[in-house]
């Protein structure tokens, strides 16, 4: 009987252990799948942005700077790696982003014909959708890595994932610029 009662407690352990380890995996998964669709939305704007070029350099005589930012923009969204989380990387592609728009609203301002013309502000208008779909799977981003470092540093699962899976706390993406802008410091 006491043998019995030993092993089903040595079952229920085996048991619990590979549920957390299977939810561990499932919340890695989670946050690489939510990687995969920040820099899914960046290549749709690159998409975007590759149909605007041609558009800023009609009026690129004057507006060298501007075209310079769109093919910066285009080249580091193409370098983002879909199976590596560069957050670094993705705040460097986010921070141009706002500088190309400060600039092309620079460009309407010099050239106002260039308002009345229907496939720019169709294009801006898609660069701006882009940019809050990009928004949008950040914080799904950062969430995903929330629940996932939760889940692997809390007792026992950090146990469990340093036995297992030996998976790293991933770090979440921040926007260092947009957070200097606040007075508001959090003091943690």
């Amino acid at each position: 009987m006491g043998l019995m009662i030993f092993l089903a407690i040595i079952l229920a352990v085996l048991i619990i252990g590979i549920l957390i380890r299977n939810n561990i995996v499932r919340h890695h998964n989670a946050t690489i799948r939510a990687w995969a669709d920040v820099t899914s939305f960046e290549r749709q704007k690159l998409k975007t942005l590759e149909e605007l070029a041609p558009v800023v350099e009609q009026y690129a005589g004057m507006e060298k700077s501007t075209l310079e930012k769109v093919t910066e923009l285009r080249q580091n969204i193409m370098n983002l790696n879909i199976n590596n989380a560069d957050v670094n990387q993705l705040q460097r592609v986010e921070a141009l982003s706002k500088e190309l728009m400060r600039s092309l609203n620079v460009v309407v301002e010099n050239y106002p014909e260039l308002k009345a013309d229907q496939l720019y502000l169709k294009m801006m208008h898609e660069i701006d959708e882009q940019n809050e779909n990009v928004g949008a799977a950040i914080t799904i981003y950062n969430r995903n890595v929330e629940l996932f470092n939760n889940y692997i540093q809390v007792f026992p699962n950090n146990i469990i994932n340093t036995a297992t899976t030996a998976k790293k706390p991933v770090r979440a993406f921040r926007d260092n610029s947009a957070a200097q802008s606040f007075d508001y410091r959090p003091n943690f």
